[in-house]
């Protein structure tokens, strides 16, 4: 069996998972998310290394559920982007920043003004927004160098509790496909350094990891988790392609969108080639697979949004259902944008700027209209991201929200077609499919993929969300051009 953890940004999960597929319940710790002035989101390394060994040790009790099999290896996934400065130790230099950080948010204005976004798009397909490593290494470059002296590497979440699980430093090829890779070779792209003026801190990039890599855990966090010393651990994809992967995307033209706390819609193909976007946004990432590459539009917004606005309503999410059906399509009326991070979006476009909104209100609206049209919203933002990135097949989709019978069927369709909805966690299935198939026995397909719900796509819906997409990118395009007066 496989010990697969997910380290989300404010969750920690790890199941057992089968050679045959199956899997025991998942069980849950939460790590800090510090939110402080001047739009900075932290997290402490050392909290989130004591919430996979929590999970863990909790994971490792319902081994006799799967008929005690041994372990072969701990797979790990887990939150992309942001900054985990290290030493050589591990030790965390300062708190990490977290993808959700904002104080980089005049830099990327900058970037913008001179051509270096654009520029860089061109050169690697990767969109920057506040939260990407690039922008916060040049704030942390410009307003506190100390901290880059004295780290010795700058990375990622997964690779950070790598580090000190097993001593190893390095990046998974999904994690470092962003910003500065060349996804096509697996190697640092010198210019995309030198655009950003980050030349000088080529030092911190470890390099990817080939594909296959495994590392070993070292005897002290062996004990901490409950394992055997020397166990292969597997360190990624990161969150996003391996739930693409554990969904059961395999052909070119699938797509996977994950509604999460953000909304991450992604394609696969057999090209390294950016989305066809106006907007120097998104990003193309190498994944663990031969020939095969995902172009991704990892939205700001999702189940945070609603969850902001269920709190405000004082309702409980256990009511979504019951309160999306007390309100027609189209929420009576009511319309909103749905860009509630203080980071702004960053996928189909880059904004810092960008903000919520809701329309049509009268004293006629509702509560449930009111959560209902930021649903509707949410689903039309996705179909804006599906589109640039020309899903052409089967879309699947996960997460929390996807959960929820009454969305999917907004998202089904808004989407316009059948949605193959994942309910269990596919983000481990991901990571631990990549881990059999390093240890050099991987799975048939069918034994690690998910078992998949049709959500049917309904004529009337259809017909509806049509004409209510055509009104939200006009809404948008009338925003967006008032966010760039600010």
């Amino acid at each position: 069996m496989i010990v697969g953890v997910d380290i989300g940004t404010s969750v920690t999960k790890a199941q057992l998972i089968s050679r045959d597929g199956r899997t025991t319940p998942a069980h849950e710790a939460r790590s800090t998310v510090y939110t402080l002035p001047g739009h900075r989101v932290e997290q402490d390394l050392d909290d989130v290394v004591g919430t996979v060994e929590t999970v863990v040790r909790a994971a490792l009790a319902d081994a006799a559920q799967l008929g005690d099999e041994p372990a072969e290896a701990l797979a790990l996934t887990g939150q992309g982007d942001g900054l985990w400065l290290r030493d050589a130790t591990g030790a965390s230099v300062g708190r990490a920043l977290s993808w959700m950080d904002g104080r980089a948010a005049d830099r990327l204005d900058r970037w913008t003004a001179d051509g270096t976004l654009h520029a860089l798009h061109r050169r690697t397909g990767v969109g920057l927004f506040p939260g990407s490593a690039a922008p916060l290494l040049a704030h942390l470059a410009e307003h506190e160098p100390e901290r880059l002296e004295a780290a010795e590497v700058a990375g990622y979440c997964v690779d950070a509790v790598v580090q000190r699980l097993t001593g190893a430093v390095t990046v998974d090829v999904s994690d470092a496909s962003q910003p500065f890779l060349d996804v096509a070779t697996r190697t640092y792209d010198e210019t995309a350094l030198e655009l950003c003026g980050l030349s000088a801190h080529r030092r911190l990039l470890p390099d990817p990891a080939p594909p296959g890599t495994l590392h070993r855990l070292l005897p002290d966090a062996a004990r901490r988790l409950g394992l055997p010393a020397g166990l292969p651990v597997s360190a990624g994809p990161f969150d996003i392609p391996a739930c693409a992967f554990g969904s059961g995307v395999a052909e070119p033209g699938e797509g996977n969108l994950i509604i999460g706390t953000t909304l991450a819609a992604q394609v696969l193909d057999s090209e390294p080639r950016p989305a066809l976007a106006e907007d120097p946004a998104g990003m193309v990432l190498a994944t663990p697979y031969e020939g095969r590459f995902l172009r991704v539009m990892p939205a700001m917004i999702g189940t945070a949004g609603l969850d902001w606005l269920l709190k405000l309503l004082d309702v409980k999410i256990e009511a979504l259902d019951a309160m999306l059906v007390q309100s027609p399509p189209g929420a009576a009326g009511v319309t909103a944008l749905p860009f509630l991070s203080t980071s702004g979006e960053r996928a189909p476009f880059v904004d810092p700027r960008a903000r919520g909104r809701f329309d049509g209100l009268s004293p006629l609206a509702g509560r449930a209209d009111l959560v209902r049209a930021l649903c509707e919203a949410v689903a039309y933002s996705a179909r804006h991201c599906m589109e640039t990135l020309g899903v052409t097949r089967t879309v699947t989709a996960c997460g929390g929200g996807a959960r929820s019978g009454e969305w999917a069927r907004i998202f089904a369709g808004v989407l316009g077609g059948d949605l193959e909805v994942c309910d269990d966690a596919v983000g481990i299935r991901g990571a631990a499919h990549v881990a059999w198939r390093s240890l050099g026995t991987p799975v048939a397909p069918g034994a690690w993929r998910a078992r998949l719900r049709t959500v049917t796509a309904e004529r009337g819906l259809i017909d509806h969300y049509a004409e209510g997409y055509a009104a939200y990118r006009q809404a948008l395009d009338t925003a967006r051009e008032g966010w760039s007066t600010r």
